[in-house]
C-alpha cells in the first residue's frame, strides 16, 4: 500500500474503504475483507451510525491495530460535548484514532475544533483535519486554528477538482481526502471517452482509472461499497501511472461542477440533528 505524508510527518494509506450510507451488518463485512485485502485505511464517522461495527470488523479482520488507519468523524451536535472524543473512540474499541475530523462547519465549530487540538495534544488523535470546510469555512479556520488540521475531506472528482480549495491546502500540505470520487456514480462522467480510452490501455474499468487520477493528484481516495469484488477492484489501481498528458486530459474536464450543494439552512439542520448510535 502506498502512503502520504501529512505535514506532521504522519502517513496515511491513499486509498481506503469508505463506510458512509453502510448500515451496520454491511460495514463490519466490508471492513473486514477489506482489511484481508490489504486495504490499511478505514473511513468512518459518528453520523454513519456505524462506528462500533467498524470497530468489530477490524478486530475480526486479524490485522494488528497499529497497522490500520482508523479515520472518523464528530457531528455539530457534539461540538459542546467535551466528552465527545472518548465517546467516538469507545465506540471503536480502541485507544485512539489516527485521524478525527469536524464532519459539518456547522453549530459551534470553533469549539469543536479546540477539542480536536486538544485531542491532538493528549495522543487521542494522530492527525486531524475538517470535512466540507471550503469557501468562507476554511478562510475563517485558517485565522483561528493553532494547530494546521492533517486533512480536509471534501467532494472531488474529474468534474470538480477543487482548484480554489487547493490553494489554501498547498501553503499547508493539508492532504485532501475525497467524496464522490466516482461523480456520485454519474454515468456521463464515469463513461467519458477518455476514461474508456485508458482502461482499454491499461487494462482497467473506467471507475480504476478514475481512483487512479485521485491518487496521482495526491488525494486520498476512498470508496465505499459492500461488495466485496468491487471493494477489490478499488483497491487494483496501484499497478500502472497515467503518463503526464493522459493527466492533463483528465483536467479538460474540470467543469467547476459539483453534486452537492449545501444551504445555510441544512447547516442548522446539521446543528440539531443528533445520531443514534449502535447500543453494542
Amino acid at each position: 500500500m502506498k502512503k502520504v505524508t501529512l505535514n506532521n510527518d504522519i502517513k496515511c494509506p491513499i486509498v481506503g474503504i469508505g463506510t458512509f450510507m453502510i448500515a451496520p451488518s454491511d460495514a463490519e463485512n466490508s471492513v473486514r475483507e477489506a482489511l484481508r485485502m490489504g486495504y490499511r485505511l478505514v473511513d468512518t464517522a459518528a453520523a454513519y451510525q456505524n462506528e462500533r461495527a467498524v470497530g468489530r470488523g477490524i478486530k475480526e479482520s486479524g490485522v494488528a491495530r497499529e497497522e490500520v488507519f482508523i479515520s472518523t468523524k464528530l457531528w455539530p451536535s457534539e461540538y459542546e460535548n467535551e466528552s465527545a472524543v472518548d465517546e467516538t473512540i469507545k465506540r471503536l474499541g480502541v485507544d485512539y484514532v489516527d485521524l478525527l475530523y469536524l464532519h459539518q462547519p456547522a453549530g459551534n465549530w470553533l469549539n469543536g475544533y479546540r477539542m480536536l487540538e486538544k485531542a491532538y495534544r493528549e495522543g487521542k488523535a494522530k492527525a486531524i483535519g475538517v470535512c466540507n470546510f471550503e469557501g468562507k469555512y476554511i478562510a475563517e479556520l485558517e485565522s483561528k486554528w493553532k494547530i494546521v488540521p492533517q486533512f480536509i475531506q471534501a467532494e472531488a472528482h474529474p468534474y470538480f477538482a477543487q482548484d480554489e480549495l487547493r490553494k489554501t491546502l498547498d501553503k499547508y500540505g493539508i492532504k485532501l481526502m475525497s467524496w464522490y470520487p466516482l461523480g456520485h456514480g454519474d454515468k456521463s462522467l464515469i463513461n467519458e471517452p477518455v476514461f474508456s480510452s485508458l482502461a482499454a490501455k491499461y487494462g482497467k474499468t473506467n471507475a480504476q482509472i478514475i481512483l487512479r487520477w485521485h491518487t496521482q493528484m495526491g488525494f486520498v481516495v476512498i470508496p465505499g461499497s459492500r461488495n466485496v469484488a468491487h471493494i477489490r477492484d478499488n483497491l487494483d489501481i496501484l499497478d500502472f501511472t497515467l503518463t503526464d498528458v493522459e493527466m492533463q486530459e483528465i483536467a479538460a474536464l474540470d467543469k467547476g461542477v459539483r453534486y452537492y450543494n449545501r444551504t445555510d439552512a441544512q447547516l442548522d439542520q446539521f446543528a440539531a440533528w443528533q445520531p443514534t448510535y449502535e447500543k453494542v
